[in-house]
């Protein structure tokens, strides 16, 4: 891997700021705006990213640890790929889809009592899982980004120190992303 020279690390690291602050924006945004389109087929394909992308982080680490470290690279790359693409899918699910409400089983936007018993106390499970997933989503896109750059760079002490937690919050977001679809999947359309 061709390291980053000094120079441009103060460039990229503006660029992860104004990157950590437009997504959350962007996906924040996705509640007041609709497009035409019927893109239903994606939520299992983004989930598919976020299981694939958990599978990834795992293996990376396990290369690592093995000194693997082109292993390490590829797997990482590979993982940083599949969250972009899980990003881009969500936005256009959301751009061209009104949201989903967990419990309502006849889809019409509106939870009645009996849709609420129904769903019972996994409703607080789903809605504790998805804000802990979103929550951390936006904290571990600076960092992630950060840890990638710091290796890029050649400061692999400073990329291991920041790694320690993003490491875990990533791999938190990429399997609560599965567990949030499967929860949310039989309240779709």
């Amino acid at each position: 891997m061709n390291t980053l020279a000094p120079n441009k690390i103060p460039t990229v690291k503006k660029l992860i700021i104004a990157v950590s602050i437009v997504i959350p924006l962007v996906v924040g945004a996705l509640f007041r705006i609709r497009i035409p389109g019927d893109l239903s087929f994606l939520p299992p394909v983004y989930a598919g990213f976020n299981a694939a992308t958990a599978m990834l982080l795992i293996l990376a680490l396990i290369m690592i640890k093995q000194g693997k470290t082109e292993l390490h690279r590829f797997f990482m790359r590979l993982a940083l790929l599949l969250s972009l693409l899980f990003l881009v899918c969500y936005v256009a699910y959301h751009l061209t889809s009104d949201p989903t409400q967990y419990g309502d089983l006849n889809h019409d936007h509106i939870l009645s009592d009996a849709e609420k018993a129904s769903a019972g106390n996994w409703r607080l499970v789903y809605f504790v899982t998805l804000i802990s997933h979103i929550g951390l989503s936006m904290v571990v896109i600076p960092m992630v980004l950060y840890a990638y750059l710091f290796a890029w760079a050649g400061q692999y002490d400073a990329h291991k120190k920041l790694v320690r937690y993003a490491y875990p919050i990533w791999l938190y977001v990429a399997i609560t992303g599965v567990v949030v679809y499967w929860m949310i999947s039989p309240f779709y359309r």
